[in-house]
């Protein structure tokens, strides 16, 4: 345990924010029927004995609104990266021509859509649970704070109250960023 004498509300705030710069790092992974290249950079590559990110294997660019290409730096791993596109779980079909990994972004369907926007609602009911995490954590240090003497019950209150405060707009953050992300995937 720590020995602290009052609570740091720039540190939760900072944990909460982090939740939802996490959702949105997922959300930009998530497929909209438009090619983006933080489409392929969760991706790993099998590639000299160890799992690598795309980025370190490849240049990713988007060259027209419905294709990603892959520059593959060493030629040995064009199958690799190839390998590891086709069994994402994104249901892309990438096509090697010489060093370059062409993957063209199908439209979605409308079932796709639907499977997406619950992918979606997944990752931002995690962000959720880690953000009430990050205030169960700041109302526990308040409660010890309180026992130990260094803070009065009203003072206790009150932190509570903006601990409570800080835990309701992080979580309409995250629900404005799930709608619009919902938005983004459901548009044809």
């Amino acid at each position: 345990m720590t020995n602290e004498t009052s609570l740091d509300k720039k540190d939760l705030k900072r944990r909460m924010d982090g939740a939802v710069e996490v959702l949105k790092s997922e959300f930009s992974g998530l497929r909209t029927g438009r090619a983006s290249a933080s489409l392929l950079e969760p991706i790993t590559v099998e590639a000299y004995g160890s799992q690598m990110p795309m980025s370190q294997v490849g240049t990713i660019s988007v060259p027209e609104p419905r294709m990603l290409s892959v520059q593959v730096w060493d030629k040995s791993l064009v199958s690799a990266v190839e390998k590891a596109i086709r069994e994402s779980s994104l249901g892309l079909n990438p096509m090697p021509e010489g060093q370059v990994v062409r993957v063209p972004v199908p439209e979605l369907s409308e079932d796709r859509r639907r499977d997406l926007t619950k992918v979606a609602h997944q990752y931002a009911e995690q962000a959720r649970v880690a953000v009430r995490n990050v205030r169960r954590d700041g109302m526990e240090i308040l409660k010890r704070l309180e026992k130990d003497g260094h803070i009065s019950e009203d003072d206790h209150r009150h932190e509570a109250t903006e601990v409570q405060t800080l835990t309701d707009e992080t979580i309409e953050a995250i629900d404005e960023t799930l709608a619009h992300k919902d938005e983004e995937i459901m548009q044809v």
